[in-house]
């Protein structure tokens, strides 16, 4: 049975637009990793943490990603005045509207998981 198409092209684009937006957001394969991490450590992480809780993920990549984090006013840096100087990173109100989309996230990758193989 075929479902009949409704609507027109351009108020599919206006529907997919919001997804468009987020994915590009929140996509690749750390950010929301680097996003649950922070979430999951109430509070901030320093550099160093984030990169021994995201497993297999580079110095430099984790860099590049908490900057675009940053950028999209997801995350918020903080620059301590040590020696050697530390950087802190934590959710920012608007990153922590995150927290249920990716718990929801987490409860579909368990149940898929649990499917797929089992365990």
């Amino acid at each position: 049975m075929k479902k009949k198409v409704t609507g027109t092209q351009d108020e599919c684009s206006k529907e997919l637009m919001p997804i468009k937006d987020a994915m590009n957001v929140l996509s690749g394969k750390w950010k929301i990793q680097i996003i649950g991490s922070l979430m999951h450590h109430e509070g901030s992480l320093r550099f160093m943490d984030l990169l021994r809780l995201v497993e297999g993920i580079a110095a430099k990549m984790l860099s590049k990603e908490l900057h675009d984090l940053e950028i999209n006013l997801l995350v918020k840096r903080t620059v301590l005045n040590t020696k050697p100087v530390t950087v802190e990173y934590e959710l920012t109100p608007h990153g922590r509207t995150l927290e249920r989309t990716i718990k929801e996230i987490h409860l579909w990758g368990k149940s898929h998981r649990k499917k797929i193989i089992g365990k």
